[in-house]
């Protein structure tokens, strides 16, 4: 697919406006029960779809070493960012938030898509699947009140960094390039710009690590969190609390439950 030809520009406006209209629903059925049906339906339905895309790829006849293998960051992604819409666990959401609004968005915005079999499938699920990934933590942080916290923002980071190692060793086995750690794709991408192998490595790991923290603050200032108790046990996310204005009485008797 030619990077921003007619076919992605359409589906980045797709994502644009999908995403708009997600987070103003989710805000509309914040604190009922119909926020968790959102939430749990969307996740399972990501958590399937994902699972059966990773059977795609090892089908025989669309094996790919270099992609039929769950290491890119995407893969992770998908299923964790499951995790986070069906249990609202809070390293799940914090994932979903930071992995999701920049390692996500690279490939969105300069996809690296290669046709294993069948191309319209391959085309739709790949865009299904990043779309997801992408409405999700805006859904959860802007349309249902999460916050990511620095404690959320070092878990993100740590289990970054756990997965960069584990697709490394997938890399030194079977030779292939997951998570571009053995060279930058071949299509352009944000890493053309970051110097040659192996330098890119660093200095991305610095870019991630300075941008998520920029991602943070705002969410971290004393006006943001006096409304917004911690929403796990390890203070991985806040929550904003419900105006009692805007609560209606349903909102604020399924709140209390």
């Amino acid at each position: 697919m030619t990077p921003y030809g007619p076919e992605h520009l359409a589906v980045l406006v797709v994502i644009v406006v999908v995403g708009i209209l997600a987070v103003v629903h989710a805000r509309r059925v914040r604190g009922t029960p119909a926020e968790h049906r959102l939430t749990r339906g969307a996740g399972w339905l990501l958590l399937v779809v994902s699972l059966l895309w990773m059977a795609w790829g090892l089908l025989p006849q669309n094996w790919d070493i270099e992609q039929s293998l769950p290491f890119h960051f995407s893969d992770a992604l998908r299923i964790i960012t499951a995790i986070a819409l069906i249990t609202r666990a809070g390293w799940a959401v914090a994932v979903s938030f930071y992995w999701g609004l920049t390692l996500n968005l690279q490939s969105v915005l300069t996809p690296d898509l290669t046709y294993l079999g069948d191309p319209v499938l391959e085309f739709s699920l790949y865009w299904f699947l990043h779309a997801m990934v992408l409405w999700a933590p805006l859904v959860l942080v802007w349309g249902l009140g999460y916050r990511p916290t620095w404690r959320g923002y070092g878990a993100a980071f740590g289990i970054a960094v756990g997965w960069a190692g584990v697709a490394a060793v997938a890399n030194a086995v079977t030779g292939a390039n997951y998570a571009y750690l053995a060279h930058a794709p071949a299509g352009p991408s944000l890493l053309d710009v970051l110097g040659g192998w192996p330098w890119y490595i660093g200095v991305e790991f610095l870019l991630v690590g300075a941008v998520w923290a920029l991602m943070t603050w705002p969410f971290t200032t004393t006006a943001r969190t006096e409304h917004a108790p911690l929403a796990d046990r390890w203070g991985l996310v806040r929550r904003r609390a419900i105006p009692a204005a805007a609560a209606s009485p349903t909102t604020r008797a399924f709140a209390r439950s």
